[in-house]
């Protein structure tokens, strides 16, 4: 798998007045994708509090193409493109039958709970997400 997937229905609570999903939108529908991603790999919550540790956005880089509708069914799909020691960067696409919409670069930090600094991802995550790491961008 290097590729995960999710399906998303577009809601009215979604839209702005003309039934068009507003822009910051695409980030939940990325955010619910990574979630999903994450908790398939048995990751259920999106803090990894065990280790006093949380995973956090730190950048995103979004590019809308086109827009979505009240009521569409839109596929969110997630794909690691980076696995640094302390980060992960994640690709990211909203699609509506094959027609791209949206798509992100999104890189999320491993910090300290307490102190909020940079930290190394847990060695048993690290181990794991390795394998869904795209080949031509491992570093």
């Amino acid at each position: 798998m290097t590729e995960f997937s999710i399906s998303i229905r577009v809601y009215i609570e979604d839209t702005d007045a003309g039934g068009i999903v507003y822009y910051v939108n695409y980030l939940k529908y990325m955010e619910r994708s990574r979630t999903e991603f994450l908790r398939a790999l048995g990751y259920h919550k999106v803090a990894i509090l065990d280790d006093g540790l949380l995973l956090v956005v730190h950048s995103a880089q979004i590019d809308y193409r086109r827009s979505a509708r009240l009521d569409d069914e839109l596929q969110v799909t997630t794909s690691l493109v980076k696995l640094a020691r302390t980060y992960i960067e994640f690709k990211q696409q909203v699609m509506r039958n094959q027609e791209l919409l949206c798509v992100g670069n999104i890189r999320v930090a491993c910090v300290n709970s307490s102190t909020m600094k940079p930290n190394a991802l847990p060695m048993h995550m690290h181990k794991q997400l390795v394998h869904f790491v795209e080949p031509q961008s491992q570093g």
